[in-house]
């Protein structure tokens, strides 16, 4: 790899969590910052991808917002592209807990994405046109769309928290 860019993938509803999730605090900061501490350890640049975020570059998922996780790792490909990327590190803003050497742990050949957690994952810039075809054929699955990029699955030491309810928060 190259140059690395970190994509946080922050476009969804929140409907299960019933609040602005990036905003939630786990152990004295903010969803949305712990991810991006993660990513700027390991990348050479990031994004949040499918929202606004003052402090943060942002840009829209595509083709078009409500696709999930896929339009914003659709618009991370293209920016990693035009920007000279290599590879693109992406991460769903609730996850919290990301290791700080992920990228050195999902290395290899091709893309793959951690086991429990499709969300996060390392993608080839090359896989841009892939996904974007994958998108007009209509599919929307993060999973499927893995299978059909032959991504390795990685399995992690330690499975990684998705906050998708506010219980799924320990306890301060």
């Amino acid at each position: 790899m190259t140059r690395l860019l970190g994509a946080i993938l922050a476009g969804g509803q929140a409907r299960r969590f019933g609040s602005d999730k990036a905003h939630a605090l786990y152990q004295g900061a903010r969803l949305i910052d712990r991810v991006a501490a993660a990513l700027s350890a390991q990348c050479d640049a990031q994004v949040v991808c499918g929202r606004e975020e003052p402090g943060f570059a942002c840009i829209p998922d595509w083709p078009e917002a409500g696709l999930g996780p896929l339009g914003g790792l659709a618009a991370a490909l293209r920016h990693a592209g035009a920007g000279g990327f290599s590879h693109v590190l992406s991460a769903g803003v609730d996850v919290p807990d990301l290791p700080f050497d992920l990228a050195a742990t999902l290395a290899g050949e091709g893309a793959a994405i951690v086991e429990s957690q499709p969300v996060v994952g390392l993608w080839p810039v090359s896989a841009a046109p892939l996904l974007e075809g994958f998108v007009a054929g209509g599919g929307r699955s993060l999973y499927r769309f893995a299978d059909h990029a032959s991504a390795r699955r990685v399995g992690l030491p330690r499975a990684l928290m998705n906050v998708n309810r506010p219980e799924d928060l320990p306890p301060a």
